[in-house]
């Protein structure tokens, strides 16, 4: 049996705090120590949020500490965004709040009943001190954890300090929601997040509460939070507590009815998002805030805190070793924190680019706050609010029982049926660059699947331009010929799918092996020489170095493209896109990472723009008026130095403004050594930065695999067209089932009719059969 543990934690926030009291309550016996460096009535912020999820899980693990927050929960659940003088409300959402004083009056007090021992005013000595003589040190010492610095050759952690300053303040009354509020202002957009943390209920009696009486009015949260250079201008760097609280009770009049805001040591800060490669370190492990941080929109701060604390307590219990318990605590809770961490992320960004969405119409700016994270969907919302989202899908243009993806889309001269589009997805299967029976039965099946528009692989426009020598081509009439076959089958047996091709040229990511022999990989034999922009190999020391073009080369090269163009017309394409992503020839002349030339060539954005917009007007001047022309672009390298979202808007405007109908927005494969922040459809903020900054129309790619996602970034305004790969290959029919797992038999998604009989989904066995009575009881 193992011996009682020796506890010390450090920090005596609501994390640090609840992670004692449950080691405490689980083993008596263990002697827990809670090092605070405030006194008891210090706190810092006002409100807390809590889900319905963590509440749960408090029950379960400490009853009293439940009961206690029950009784001291405000409940609410609308949100309300004010939008240029217009409020609207979303109901449903079913949030629970408290004050932080009072709960960690609470805490404090179950802290104290069950034996912890919590040393106030004490600065905790150094975690390596602490364990020379403890068993467990737990570090719940906040986002500037001295702990996690003094140990940061272990943990090493990445702090990232964001544009937006915000100061938390508080407002003596209780919202009667969740509310943002939008303040357009002389200096720039600022906006209000509020809730409330205190509303006594009418039968109130102060004398019974354990803490004393709450605010006869109720209190809430009151946050304030605009751009770095908005705050500056404003005079805000220049005013103390009391006068920003002024200020912004100024601005906000409307949402604090002209009442007034007060501070409690509030100071204007930057919010820092924390993370560690680890977080236990020998008998050390952080907790909350040292360990890893959310953006305060999402609500999660405290609330990971505590869910960290209960599950270290946890594995505390059920590991038979503290090593295996520290290592479990990390595995448990690593995916979750990481989880909440790319949503946080998500709605912080939306929050510092706020001013790029204000044009938008009112329900559809509501809508993208509300689904900002990607938590929030377009399916849960219509769950929790079906009269809010009818107005958003009417607003939009939906018919009566029409989901956003099956609205109609106008490029040009073509009208596409829905808002699905096969993403291009490269086969390496050709012969001689000539398309063979795969193509048709891949690229026909996912025609016959019901998307608005198919695309074809990257089709290369010369032989020195292909990846692999199993990449398609259009450089002769051979290979002509056999596209047109499958443009005719799309078009006869899938009619009203528009078919699209995508011309590109490989550059220097050429003469490799195919995908599945190794990627990227130089061909064993028979390599062919390569071209690009410079003479910068893809990996130095394993692929070859390519030729940079000469004047000769780039004008053999436009009309490649030219002439691949004019094929593709005579072939029955409905669409022609130009790759400009990926790494690939023009790609390569886009990024400062792969241009190196010092002509009229490279050097700025609007150089370096030169060779591939003198290509674009090369293949627009022969491909035909009423077909459209798009243009995909890799919007950042993820690579420091590379391509970020200010060049992408420049790439994506002067494509615009050269006849370009949409943007079709991807990210990276351009330099090897990339860090691309993955995640579900992590790709589309890029689409929502160019769609809603240049105007132009987009297609959003990258991780999208639900339908729900697809009518979410449509109904938000960030996305006009989404396109799809790895869904596609799963299931080749993925449009059609999408309507039929949403109830829609409409014309923008018709079933073939040698497949209609498959289109209600088949049962599954037994395990659905309509189950009888066998009771007399009635049923939930």
């Amino acid at each position: 049996m193992r011996a009682p543990l020796r506890v010390a934690v450090v920090g005596g926030g609501p994390g640090g705090l609840y992670a004692a009291a449950l080691l405490k309550r689980l083993d008596p016996a263990r002697e827990l120590t809670v090092y605070e460096r405030n006194a008891p009535d210090d706190t810092f912020g006002f409100g807390v949020v809590l889900s319905d999820e963590t509440l749960g899980g408090i029950e379960h693990a400490d009853p009293a500490v439940y009961r206690a927050l029950k009784d001291e929960f405000v409940r609410w659940d609308d949100i309300q965004i004010v939008h240029r003088g217009r409020t609207l409300t979303s109901s449903g959402h079913g949030f629970a709040a408290l004050g932080r004083h009072r709960l960690l009056q609470l805490l404090h007090a179950r802290c104290a009943e069950l034996g912890v021992r919590l040393r106030f005013r004490t600065e905790a000595p150094p975690a390596a001190e602490l364990a020379a003589r403890h068993d467990l040190v737990i570090a719940a010492d906040g986002v500037h954890s001295r702990t996690r610095e003094q140990h940061a050759d272990v943990f090493r952690p990445a702090v990232t300090t964001h544009r937006c300053r915000y100061i938390w303040l508080a407002a003596d009354f209780a919202l009667d929601a969740f509310r943002f509020e939008i303040a357009e202002t002389e200096h720039g957009v600022m906006q209000l997040h509020g809730y409330p943390y205190s509303r006594p209920s009418p039968d109130h009696h102060p004398s019974t509460r354990p803490f004393g009486p709450l605010n006869p009015s109720g209190a809430s949260t009151v946050i304030v939070e605009m751009r770095e250079e908005v705050w500056r201008a404003a005079g805000f760097d220049a005013l103390d507590e009391q006068q920003s609280a002024e200020r912004c009770a100024k601005i906000f009049a409307e949402t604090l009815g002209g009442r007034p805001l007060r501070g409690n040591k509030s100071a204007w800060t930057a919010f820092r998002t924390v993370v560690n490669e680890r977080w236990y370190h020998g008998r050390t492990v952080l907790l909350g805030d040292a360990a890893h941080t959310a953006h305060f929109s999402i609500g999660s701060g405290t609330k990971l805190a505590v869910e960290d604390a209960l599950a270290l307590a946890a594995c505390v219990q059920e590991q038979p070793t503290l090593d295996e318990a520290l290592a479990a605590y990390e595995a448990e809770r690593r995916p979750v924190v990481e989880s909440t961490q790319r949503a946080a992320a998500a709605s912080l960004r939306w929050f510092e680019e706020l001013a790029r969405t204000l044009d938008q119409p009112p329900r559809q700016f509501a809508f993208n706050l509300l689904t900002r994270s990607r938590r929030v969907t377009h399916a849960n919302l219509r769950l929790r609010d079906p009269h809010f989202t009818d107005t958003v899908e009417r607003d939009f243009g939906c018919p009566p029982g029409t989901p956003p993806m099956f609205t109609p889309f106008r490029l040009r001269g073509l009208t596409l049926r829905n808002r699905v589009v096969v993403s291009p997805m490269d086969m390496y299967v050709a012969e001689d660059g000539v398309p063979g029976d795969f193509h048709l039965v891949h690229l026909g099946a996912r025609a016959l699947g019901g998307a608005g528009l198919v695309m074809t692989e990257m089709v290369c426009v010369g032989p020195e331009g292909r990846i692999t020598p199993g990449c398609a081509g259009l450089w002769n009439g051979e290979q002509a010929a056999a596209w047109a076959r499958i443009v005719d089958f799309v078009h006869m047996r899938a009619p009203g799918t528009a078919f699209g091709v995508q011309l590109g040229h490989s550059g220097r990511k050429g003469s490799t092996r195919r995908m599945w022999e190794g990627i990227d990989q130089p061909l064993p034999d028979g390599n062919w020489p390569l071209v690009a922009a410079s003479p910068l190999p893809y990996r130095p020391g394993i692929n070859q170095t390519p030729h940079a073009l000469d004047r000769a080369g780039l004008a053999a090269v436009r009309e490649d493209f030219a002439a691949a163009a004019r094929r593709a017309a005579r072939s029955g394409f409905d669409l022609l896109e130009l790759h400009c992503a990926h790494g690939y020839l023009l790609s390569g002349f886009l990024s400062p990472l792969t241009n190196h030339r010092t002509d009229a060539y490279g050097g700025p954005v609007g150089n370096r723009l030169r060779f591939p917009l003198e290509v674009f007007d090369a293949v627009r001047e022969v491909w035909p008026d009423d077909r459209p022309m798009t243009v995909r672009i890799s919007a950042t390298d993820w690579a420091e130095g590379g391509t970020g979202p200010e060049d992408a808007v420049a790439i994506a405007r002067a494509f615009a403004a050269h006849g370009a109908d949409a943007i079709d927005v991807s990210t990276g494969q351009v330099v090897p050594d990339e860090r691309p922040e993955y995640g579900r459809s992590y790709q589309t903020p890029y689409a929502d930065l160019i769609r809603n900054t240049v105007g132009v129309p987009v297609i959003a790619v990258g991780a999208i695999s639900s339908w729900d996602d697809v009518n979410s970034l449509l109904l938000a305004g960030r996305a006009d067209l989404c396109a799809l790969a790895r869904p596609h290959l799963y299931d080749p029919h993925w449009t059609l089932h999408a309507a039929a797992e949403q109830g829609y038999a409409g014309p923008a998604a018709p079933w073939p009719d040698p497949y209609r009989a498959g289109s209600r989904r088949p049962p599954t066995g037994r395990t659905d059969a309509p189950k009888p009575r066998l009771s007399l009881t009635p049923r939930p």
